[in-house]
């Protein structure tokens, strides 16, 4: 399987890369909104966390989906960024059970 899937990040990262270059500002806000919508009605308690306005729960996606490109261009810089990123949300409290339904969302 391993083997069978060589040289496809490649492909894979330019896929993504286009599909995100390809939503209009309309289709954009929609994802961002289904995002958010969708990690609350999993996890509830996920609110507790994102006391945020909208404005700035939007900016979090948007930071979200830069990074999905760039796993595929830097894949070591993303690793150690989201590392750090773990670390900090551990201290701010977050439970390690939402952090399943964040990224599933």
């Amino acid at each position: 399987f391993l083997k069978a899937q060589l040289g496809k990040p490649v492909a894979f990262g330019r896929a993504i890369a286009g599909m995100f270059k390809a939503l209009d500002e309309e289709q954009r806000y929609r994802f961002r909104h289904e995002i958010f919508a969708t990690f609350f009605a999993v996890a509830p308690a996920g609110q507790d966390h994102f006391k945020q306005s909208a404005t700035r729960l939007h900016f979090i996606v948007e930071k979200v989906l830069g990074m999905t490109t760039d796993l595929y261009r830097h894949p070591g810089d993303v690793v150690f960024s989201l590392g750090a990123l773990g670390l900090r949300h551990v201290g701010y409290g977050v439970p390690y059970d939402l952090f399943a339904p964040f990224v599933s969302a």
